[in-house]
């Protein structure tokens, strides 16, 4: 029996994840939590095989710190991270957090459950043509290197610039900061040109480098 812990910020989307899994023979969902902390906390408590994470929450600890901080309590746990975005920096971030996966929110039921039983096994899972885009990143990001730019930035862009690398949409960190939608493209703009940067998944390299997301290489 896979024992499964869920932990993501919608309940409605653990209301049908539930309904799922319990009606797999071999699986069994233990405990549901609504954020990161909880989700450690929950995992501490029902010690499941399988934590299922979802990367986006943007209440209290986000998916990829709670990773980063269970792995270390409990370090036999897998975990299988859930997310809306397909692309490769969240790919990367996930890996380098200590994901045993990453699997999309929509991908098919029978992906999911293949996912699961994957991980459980302590195997590493990521949806088709992941490997190659993961080993891409990976290249460009050691080339990347470090840069002493970052002291160029004011407090607010690097606010912008960890929650980026966190996962948040604009509209998500516009929120959090109290700030419009258009001055988070601003400041994520003179991140980019102050920092030499092109893209997103180079950001995000950055900010685990430079210990903003609490792990790094």
């Amino acid at each position: 029996m896979i024992k499964i812990l869920l932990v993501d910020d919608h309940a409605v989307v653990r209301m049908g994840l539930s309904m799922l899994l319990n009606a797999h023979p071999d699986m069994r969902v233990v405990g549901e939590a609504s954020e990161g902390n909880e989700g450690i906390q929950k995992a501490l408590e029902h010690k499941p095989n399988v934590v299922i994470m979802d990367l986006s929450m943007p209440h209290g600890k986000d998916g990829l710190s709670a990773t980063s901080e269970l792995k270390k309590l409990m370090p036999e746990v897998n975990i299988l991270i859930l997310t809306m975005h397909d692309d490769e920096e969240y790919l990367f971030r996930a890996i380098q957090a200590g994901a045993s996966g990453c699997i999309l929110k929509s991908a098919p039921h029978d992906e999911l459950l293949a996912a699961i039983e994957t991980v459980a096994k302590g195997d590493a899972y990521l949806h088709p043509s992941a490997t190659k885009r993961l080993m891409e990143e990976y290249m460009g990001a050691v080339r990347q290197g470090s840069t002493d730019t970052f002291n160029l930035l004011s407090d607010r862009e690097k606010e912008v610039l960890t929650l980026i690398a966190k996962g948040f949409s604009n509209k998500e960190i516009a929120e959090q900061l109290v700030i419009s939608v258009k001055t988070v493209e601003t400041h994520k703009g003179n991140v980019m040109e102050k920092l030499q940067l092109k893209t997103r998944p180079e950001l995000v390299q950055y900010a685990i480098k430079k210990g903003l997301l609490g792990y790094g290489l």
